[in-house]
């Protein structure tokens, strides 16, 4: 597996490798619901993008991460943004995460296309054995969305992660894997081509 920045390009959305370019878009992107005050997932303040994309830079040189901008093909808006996560190149797994979209583009074709492209070059380029998913056992539209992707619920990570809000989350853990992906690959092509 070769962990290089490649923009992943859909008929509707494209994922650009994050950059201090895509900044200002992304902070109109979750000042669009105040996406930093929900309190069942995780988005930097508007203030904290520079610090956001310092990390995500050191997580990609340490080949852990490649984070990248979400944006509407039609009106080249920064919508979000997603992230490979926990890459492990040895087992041939990583996790899709990280993931926000402004409010007004929630439930558009944004998030389907997006996971489409990201799975698509998990499975078929690097020809990984794995993709997970996880989100906040308490954020029932996210578990939709993922579910509704086609990835399988495998279980609750009890006392996973702490919350900005000293708040001890449990996580659920869905998974697409690769002897799933032709199911899964038609499914999102149908869906992302009826949204």
């Amino acid at each position: 597996m070769n962990l290089e920045k490649t923009i992943l390009q859909g008929s509707k959305v494209r994922l650009e490798p994050l950059k201090e370019t895509h900044l200002p878009g992304l902070a109109m992107a979750i000042e669009d619901g105040a996406l930093w005050e929900l309190p069942v997932t995780v988005v930097p303040h508007p203030s904290d993008l520079p610090q956001f994309l310092r990390f995500a830079e050191a997580q990609y040189h340490a080949g852990k991460e490649l984070a990248f901008a979400t944006i509407d093909q039609a009106s080249g808006t920064v919508v979000g943004s997603t992230r490979y996560r926990c890459i492990e190149a040895t087992h041939k797994r990583l996790e899709i995460g990280f993931t926000f979209i402004a409010k007004s583009w929630q439930r558009s074709h944004i998030n389907t296309e997006a996971k489409y492209l990201m799975l698509r070059h998990a499975f078929e380029q690097w020809q990984f054995n794995r993709v997970e998913l996880l989100t906040d056992v308490l954020n029932i539209k996210s578990r939709a969305a993922i579910a509704r992707l086609g990835a399988k619920e495998e279980g609750i990570l009890r006392s996973h992660m702490v919350m900005r809000d000293g708040r001890v989350r449990d996580s659920v853990l869905f998974s697409v894997i690769a002897a799933e992906w032709p199911e899964v690959k038609a499914k999102l092509e149908t869906l992302k081509d009826a949204i």
